[in-house]
Formats: C-alpha cells, sequence, structure tokens
C-alpha cells in the first residue's frame, strides 16, 4: 500500500446521501476524484449489508479500493471481489432470548437473513423501515423462526423513545458481557455484540489494507457514529449531525449533507 494513500469512512443516512437519499453530484464528483489517486472509500453503515450494498451499487461505490462496513462495523464487505472479508456476530441463543423479551413488552423487534427483514409482526413501523431500508420483509411465527443464524444485530423500533430506553436498561443490561445497545437515530434502538462498533471496524480495516491509522478520515452525523470520529485520525461531523456529536470529531463541516458536506470533507483531507 503506497505509505501516502488515505481511506475515508463515511456513514450514509445524513452524511453522504442527501434527505432524498441521494448523493449530491458535488459528493459524487470529490469521490470519483479520490478513487482516481488511489484512495479508499469505505460505506460505513448501521444499515443490514444488503441495504448498504444496494446504496453502494446505486452511487458507484463498488469498485476497487470501496469496501462496505455494515451492521454498525459487524460485517465487513468487498464488493469488488463480492466476498465478506470480516464479520463478528452473538450467539443465536441470546438472541432469541432478547427477541422474546420485546415481544412480551410489546416493543417492535426485527432480526435479518441475508437478502431480508425477519420479524414476527406486520406493522407500520415495519413498513416504514422497509421502505427506507428498500429491504423485502419475511413475517414468521415466533423469535426462533426470526433468527436463524447467529446475528450481526438485532433492532427495535417504537416511536416512543422512553419505551425502548425501559428495554435497553431493565433487559439489555442483563446482557451486557455479551451485547450493546445505542440509538443510531430517534427511534432505531440498535442491539450488536459486544466487540462491535463502527470505530473497531476502522482499525481493522486499517490493519487489513496497511494504511496507518494517521491516513484515515471518517465522516458521520449519529450517536453510531461516535466511535468512528474518535477512531480516524480526523473525524469529520456534519453541520447538520445530531445535537451533542460535535464534541467527539476533530472538524465540523461548513456545508450539510444536502451541500456536498463530504466533498469539502474529501478535498480538505483526502485530497
Amino acid at each position: 500500500m503506497a505509505v501516502d494513500t488515505r481511506i475515508l469512512f463515511t456513514d450514509l443516512d445524513g452524511t453522504l446521501l442527501n434527505d432524498k437519499k441521494e448523493i449530491t453530484p458535488g459528493n459524487r464528483a470529490a469521490v470519483d476524484e479520490a478513487l482516481a489517486k488511489g484512495h479508499k472509500i469505505v460505506v460505513t453503515t448501521g444499515r443490514a449489508l444488503a441495504s448498504g450494498l444496494q446504496i453502494a451499487e446505486r452511487v458507484g461505490l463498488t469498485g476497487e479500493g470501496c469496501y462496505v462496513i455494515a451492521f454498525n462495523g459487524g460485517q465487513i464487505y468487498d464488493p469488488y471481489h463480492r466476498e465478506t472479508i470480516h464479520g463478528v456476530t452473538f450467539s443465536q441463543d441470546t438472541a432469541v432470548e432478547i427477541f422474546e423479551k420485546a415481544v412480551e413488552r410489546n416493543l417492535y423487534m426485527q432480526a435479518y437473513s441475508d437478502e431480508a427483514i425477519l420479524t414476527v409482526e406486520n406493522n407500520e413501523l415495519l413498513q416504514q423501515y422497509a421502505k427506507v431500508q428498500n429491504l423485502p420483509y419475511k413475517i414468521v411465527k415466533n423469535a426462533k423462526d426470526a433468527i436463524i443464524q447467529d446475528p450481526y444485530k438485532l433492532l427495535a423500533i417504537d416511536n416512543d423513545r422512553s419505551k425502548s430506553e425501559a428495554f435497553q436498561k431493565e433487559v439489555l443490561s442483563k446482557y451486557s458481557d455479551t451485547v450493546r445497545s445505542f440509538f443510531s437515530n430517534a427511534t432505531y434502538l440498535e442491539i450488536v455484540p459486544k466487540a462491535v462498533s463502527k470505530g473497531e471496524a476502522v482499525r481493522w480495516m486499517c490493519d487489513h489494507l496497511g494504511i496507518p491509522i494517521e491516513n484515515s478520515v471518517s465522516a458521520g452525523d449519529a450517536q453510531n457514529d461516535i466511535e468512528m470520529l474518535q477512531a480516524a485520525h480526523v473525524g469529520a461531523v456534519m453541520y447538520n449531525a445530531f445535537p451533542g456529536i460535535q464534541e467527539y470529531g476533530d472538524y465540523v463541516t461548513e456545508h450539510d449533507n444536502n451541500h456536498d458536506g463530504v466533498a469539502e470533507i474529501i478535498r480538505k483531507f483526502i485530497l
């Protein structure tokens, strides 16, 4: 790896993508220029791989030098060679227990197969999520049918955040040796293996590619980006970030996700 190769880890929603879930022409041009000069671009998302990969394909980030970190760092995929190069899961048995306890509390919970969302309840929360993520879904009988393998993550969703916070405190805290949980937005409670974070994925990826951590830059806007912002040498926080995220970064963009904020980061720190 060339000593001057740089690597950008970029979140999707609220960061690389505008509010219409599109990449702006300015961001597109900056990404293309960085790749043409041999730098690496890593889509780093809480989305399932199937969803993150769809977007990577749509915005042209599947060629050589591009990677996708999905499930908040749980799975790292090389789209150019079409293979998973790193993965961390937690046990199926633990996941089933957590899922069942969510159902008992009338808290909507979902798991994933490689292609689809798996859940026991068809409701508006599922419909909204599936539409935004552009993923198919399957309604199954119970938690065991929803969790068909050791999962990369589970996701609880409720418009009443206090309900999810109570679940986090009263149930998930008892599994703290195995999983960690955090909100990726106002309504999504992410449940992932204890060792997983976007920050750990940044460190693993730099080591895997032989790129010094000093050559790494991250771009994000939400709570699940904090570890990534701290792990990279430069943590760039979007102007439109959630309140409080700015304190975890080294730089706050002048432009938001609708006005080429990532292009600003690329031109300042990568090019």
